[in-house]
């Protein structure tokens, strides 16, 4: 078996694939910045060190997540993120 690593944001946000026991997910790092991330599937991302402060679809406002916090993120839409310290996060996709 092998991991499929993938980047983005001009290798700002690095992540690992892998499979799960139960759900396909991604083990990744944030560099200190701010992005728009679009979703294909439905997503369950924690924090595993740091926080991160998001915007999800139809919110007004920003809710910051720190180290052992998740939040889910519908299919098919964007939400924004700032990073103010690296981070990192597992992301679970259903």
């Amino acid at each position: 078996m092998s991991f499929e690593s993938n980047e983005y944001f001009d290798g700002n946000v690095k992540s690992i694939a892998f499979q799960s026991a139960t759900l396909p997910g991604t083990l990744g790092v944030m560099d200190i910045g701010e992005y728009t991330f679009d979703t294909n599937a439905y997503e369950f991302m924690t924090v595993v060190n740091g926080a991160l402060t998001v915007k999800l679809p139809g919110a007004t406002d920003w809710k910051t997540f720190n180290a052992g916090e998740t939040f889910e993120v519908e299919a098919n839409v964007s939400f924004d993120v700032k990073v103010k310290v690296q981070t990192a996060y597992l992301c679970l996709y259903k």
